[in-house]
């Protein structure tokens, strides 16, 4: 009988943290799902552009962060330009991805991983 002594307790705290957890979990979901949302809102480089036409559209980036991968063809060249709002990636000279620049997100400082 005592091997169960401190089984209601033990239970309440998993139950608890569970919940925790699952509130913070529906939090961090309605933050991505908010900025997904405003990502599409908002006028960010697409898919496929260019360098040239990144550049022509949306101006000097604020700055150019030092190309990563290459070290094989399972981890093509990527380059990333920094504007004010948003960071642009692109493999070779093509855009792959936009993303917002936001405190929501973890670009708030895309040089410090350089």
């Amino acid at each position: 009988m005592l091997k169960h002594r401190y089984s209601l307790p033990l239970l309440a705290a998993i139950t608890i943290g569970a919940g925790l957890a699952g509130t913070q979990t529906a939090h961090a979901q309605q933050t991505l799902t908010q900025r997904v949302q405003e990502e599409k809102g908002m006028n960010l480089p697409a898919r496929g552009m260019s360098m040239a036409q990144v550049e022509k559209k949306y101006g000097e980036p604020v700055r150019k962060l030092a190309p990563r991968g290459g070290d094989s063809a399972k981890h093509p060249t990527i380059n990333r330009w920094e504007y004010s709002d948003f960071i642009v990636y692109f493999q070779q000279n093509r855009v792959i991805h936009s993303v917002l620049n936001t405190p929501a997100g973890n670009n708030q400082n895309p040089g410090a991983v350089n």
